[in-house]
């Protein structure tokens, strides 16, 4: 099932999602809806909390990144050809490498892009889908969308890490987003 995407200005955004145990009510189901949900709104990641649930749980498939590109501009990128995965409990051990500048947008967030600092690798700790748990370190662009549905787990916005200026130049397309007055090809839904 497609869930409708909260848009910002929701609570829910900005507060420290909780960690779950493997009997989380019907998980699978909404593992599945989230992926479901992440691929209608053509988004490459999607954490629980823009989808209105306060729980640590994200999906990321960094694969979709390179299905376009050319064989060039791909060689570029050693995190090729990407990673799928869910992430559960997830815990940042480490961010390491040089901070690389790309063009970021959020689903929650929508018709605002901005180019944002982030490291080049990332350290995480997690359980998978079947409560396995994983260590593994990431790179490339999938360090980069790790980091940013991580941010979403832990009540941050890529926003957050603008200079008060830009920031404050965009707070009027915020207000629209918050109030309904924008318009995307997916579901959401806005605070009252």
């Amino acid at each position: 099932m497609i869930l409708p995407i909260v848009a910002y200005g929701a609570p829910v955004l900005r507060k420290l999602a909780r960690d779950i145990d493997a009997d989380y009510p019907q998980l699978k189901v909404f593992i599945d809806d989230m992926w479901e949900t992440m691929y209608a709104s053509s988004g490459v990641g999607l954490a629980a909390p823009q989808v209105n649930k306060d729980v640590r749980i994200f999906v990321i498939d960094s694969a979709q990144m390179f299905q376009d590109m050319e064989e060039e501009e791909m060689q570029t990128y050693a995190d090729r050809p990407g990673y799928k995965g869910v992430f559960i409990n997830a815990k940042v051990e480490s961010i390491t490498g040089q901070e690389w500048a790309y063009n970021e947008g959020c689903l929650s967030i929508p018709k605002i892009r901005e180019d944002i600092l982030r490291g080049q690798h990332v350290t995480i700790s997690y359980l998978n889908e079947d409560f396995k748990p994983q260590r593994a370190t990431f790179t490339g662009i999938t360090a980069r969308i790790i980091l940013h549905e991580y941010d979403h787990i832990e009540g941050k916005l890529f926003i957050d890490y603008l200079k008060p200026l830009k920031k404050k130049m965009l707070q009027g397309k915020l207000n629209d987003i918050s109030k309904g007055k924008v318009k995307v090809d997916y579901k959401m839904s806005f605070a009252k």
